[in-house]
Order: structure tokens, then C-alpha cells, then sequence
């Protein structure tokens, strides 16, 4: 397949060695992209199809994994180089910014003027805009300034009929096209490429610090976070640790101490006067539970928190973690939840490390390593989204072996908005360009 055509020099397409940096779920393109312009990117989905081939857009790859195996695999559509600022107004907490540009780049620029985006998606700094938008990743910062929906104003979207469609403005209270930018945000790339983003920002907190909470058992957890939550206190984010977990993120990866008990883990930010309420105040909210508080401002709290807001990766690449399921739950079953998951993971001989984000309702349970590394049962796997269900809840294998993927639906049973998202995909994307059946229901 020849792109160079419509690509600046001799960025149409790679050496099939480099190609294979973008397989998915064991698929190699034949084709790599590299676009400078939103313009070639729409003139790529426009040549693609035009041919019947299927593209997958990504940037650094850290949400690739994300998702059902390729039905069809043709083209990567990297969006590196498309990482520019393309506008950028301090004093109205507004920016513009290209797909390819990452959180870390972007923060560095914002922190020039004392401003941050409040974002901690998976992938960390390493993530790009337009992959953290796609996938609607935020972490547990969500507790305090939403996640991704919150924070887009305007968008402008490649189409696979080689248009680029423009969406809301670079003002907080335009809400012209807000639905349509809704659309694509979480929608994997399934509809349309986002090559630019409008992004509402935030003065960045001076001061912030950690305290962890640790309990003796869910119990003592379920009622430390109910206080909490109806509490005057507003931290910046919250989670909840199982033991399991908990060891893990206090030794990085490697050799700790074996924790016994749940762990919540709490960060606040403002001046030292307002740090000095938390800390008395969260212990009030401690008082009679049998909960040990300290606060925490080094280095190893910011770990903590990096290692928490990217557990999926995280316990995938160091810690060998052979699957691990991400569950959207009622806010009050996080603890219900997490204590089910590890009496089942026991029954199954799995040692079951698990992070709940507070007051958001998304728990992440990893499969620990075990001394003979092994993949878990899909019987195994059916029990914790079971288990999440008679919750009210439901479950994604956000990363698991290609071989076992391969035999299960890693989205799990389409909800009652299908046949919406199915004409929505009809409409955008006629001929399955994009993404072909990595989405939910195969879309």
C-alpha cells in the first residue's frame, strides 16, 4: 500500500522492523504513518477508506493494549509529531493543544505560568492528549476536577471522509458542539482522530501532601470513607488499597513489607493553614475505627500516587501481573467489592492486588505474581465481573496475555445503549476504517 502520496517527504510509511513497535494484541501493520498536518491526517483516512483498509491511531502506546484484538490491522496512524501548542492563553486558562503532544510536555509548558492540567491517566506524563481522550483515562484526581469530559471546550476531528470537523470554542461557557466532542471522548478512536484539543486549565496547588490511613479491615475502610466523603473536606484525590496492593506501592515493585490491612490513602493541597485542618480534621474522622494515620511529603507519597493513577500498567510491567480487570462500580460498593475479589481470588489459588478510587467508583484488581507464573481461568475471570455485577457494576479486561483475550470479550456484554453507539459508528465511520472491531460489541 503505497501513503507516500499524500505524506510530506518520506513520513508516509516505515520499515516493516519499525512497524513492528506498533503491533496490536500480536498484529503488525504493513504501514506506519507519521502525519505533521491535521490536514494529511485526514487525507490518510480519506486514502484509507477510499482502499477498504483499516487504521489504528496511537501516539506513545500507552493505551494500545486497551481493547478487543483487531478484526483487520493495515495502518498505524502515529500522531507523534502532530505536538504542538497552537494556542495558548494564560491569563483565560485556555490552550490548544495537538494529539501528540504529552501530559508531561503540556504540564512543563503550563507550569511556566503556575497552571496544570489535573489529570492522572495511565501512561502517566508518557501519555498523549489525544490517547488520554480517546480513552477517557483520568485517575484518581477525578475526585476533585472530573475527568476529560470536563476539561475539553472545543475539539477538531479528522474524518474518514477526509474532513476535519470543529467542535465548542476556546471560551469556559461555550457549549455549541459540546455533545459531539462528548462523542469522542472515550469513544477509542472508533468514530473520528482528534487532532486538536481546546482544554480548560487550572491554577496549580503549591503545597500539597499525603496521608495514609491504614485500617484493619474493610469495615473500618467503608466507614473511614462514608466520613469522609460527607465530610466539609475536599481533597484532591482518594484511594482505597487492599493489602495486597498496599505492599506493592509502599515497595515500588519489589521487596516490602508484607502489609496486613487495607490502606486509605489521602492527598490534600493549599496553604500550610489549610494542610494543618486536614490533618486534624481526618483524624477526627478516624476517631473510634482503630485507624492509624500519618502524613506523608517526600518523594515516596508522590510514588505512591504515579504508581496508583497507572495500576494497570504499572503492575503489568513491573510486577508481572498476568490480567488485570477494571471495574466501574457504585460509589459505595468499592469495598464490597474489592473484599469479594480477593475471598475469590483465594479460592483460586491468586493473590489479588487491589486500588478503588474514592468517591469515583473504579476499582482495579491485578492478579499478583505467584511463584509459578501462570494465567487465570476464564472460570476466575467470570467470577469477579460476576461479582461486580451483583453489585450493580460491570467490568473491562483492561490487560490481559493475547492468548487469553483472544477467548474472551474483554468489554463485556453490551449495554442498552448499543444500537445508539452502532449508528453513531454507521455514520461516522461507514466502512470500519478505524480501530475495526476493538470496540465494544466489535464495533
Amino acid at each position: 500500500m503505497d501513503f507516500t502520496s499524500i505524506a510530506s517527504g518520506d513520513r508516509g510509511s516505515v520499515a516493516p522492523e519499525i512497524c513492528a513497535a506498533y503491533a496490536v494484541d500480536g498484529v503488525t501493520p504493513s504501514c506506519a504513518l507519521r502525519p505533521s498536518t491535521p490536514e494529511q491526517v485526514a487525507e490518510m483516512l480519506k486514502y484509507a477508506a477510499a482502499r477498504g483498509l483499516a487504521v489504528i491511531p496511537c501516539g506513545n502506546g500507552t493505551k494500545l493494549g486497551l481493547g478487543a484484538p483487531p478484526q483487520r490491522y493495515d495502518a498505524a496512524l502515529c500522531l507523534r509529531d502532530l505536538n504542538r501548542a497552537t494556542y495558548y492563553e494564560p491569563d483565560d486558562l485556555v490552550a490548544s493543544v495537538e494529539p501528540g503532544m504529552t501530559l508531561g510536555m503540556l504540564q512543563q509548558m503550563l507550569g511556566e505560568h503556575r497552571l496544570w492540567l489535573p489529570l492522572d491517566p495511565a501512561g502517566g506524563d508518557r501519555a498523549t492528549i489525544g490517547g488520554i481522550l480517546a480513552a477517557n483515562s483520568a485517575g484518581p484526581l477525578r475526585l476533585r476536577y472530573g475527568g476529560p469530559r470536563d476539561m475539553v471546550l472545543g475539539m477538531k476531528i479528522a474524518t474518514p471522509e477526509g474532513k476535519i470537523v470543529k467542535t465548542g470554542g476556546r471560551v469556559v461557557k461555550n457549549v455549541a458542539g459540546y455533545d459531539l466532542a462528548k462523542l469522542l471522548i472515550g469513544s477509542y478512536g472508533t468514530l473520528g482522530v482528534i487532532v486538536e484539543a481546546t482544554l480548560k486549565l487550572y491554577p496549580r496547588i503549591a503545597t500539597r501532601t499525603t496521608w495514609t490511613i491504614e485500617m484493619e479491615s474493610f469495615a473500618s475502610a467503608r466507614e473511614f470513607r462514608r466520613r469522609l466523603l460527607a465530610s466539609p473536606l475536599r481533597p484532591l484525590r482518594a484511594v482505597l488499597l487492599n493489602a495486597a496492593a498496599r505492599t506493592l506501592a509502599d515497595s515500588g515493585g519489589g521487596e516490602g513489607v508484607e502489609s496486613s490491612g487495607p490502606e486509605i490513602v489521602v492527598e490534600a493541597g493549599g496553604s500550610e493553614r489549610v494542610l494543618t485542618r486536614y490533618q486534624t480534621e481526618l483524624g477526627a474522622l478516624a476517631a473510634g475505627i482503630n485507624a492509624t494515620i500519618n502524613r506523608r511529603e517526600d518523594s515516596a507519597a508522590r510514588g505512591v500516587w504515579a504508581r496508583v493513577a497507572d495500576f494497570g500498567n504499572w503492575v503489568t510491567r513491573e510486577c508481572h501481573a498476568a490480567c488485570v480487570l477494571r471495574a466501574a462500580l457504585p460509589i459505595a460498593a468499592a469495598e464490597d467489592f474489592l473484599e469479594r475479589t480477593e475471598a475469590e481470588g483465594r479460592d483460586d489459588g491468586w493473590q489479588l492486588a487491589g486500588a478503588a478510587q474514592l468517591g469515583v467508583g473504579v476499582v482495579e484488581v491485578g492478579f499478583s505474581p505467584n511463584p509459578e507464573p501462570r494465567i487465570p481461568s476464564l472460570a476466575t475471570i467470570e467470577k469477579l465481573r460476576r461479582a461486580a455485577a451483583t453489585l450493580g457494576g460491570s467490568t473491562v479486561v483492561a490487560h490481559c496475555p493475547h492468548d487469553l483475550k483472544s477467548k474472551l470479550d474483554v468489554w463485556g456484554p453490551p449495554g442498552d445503549d448499543f444500537e445508539t453507539m452502532r449508528s453513531l459508528k454507521a455514520a461516522w465511520d461507514p466502512k470500519s476504517t478505524l480501530t475495526p472491531g476493538r470496540f465494544v460489541g466489535g464495533l
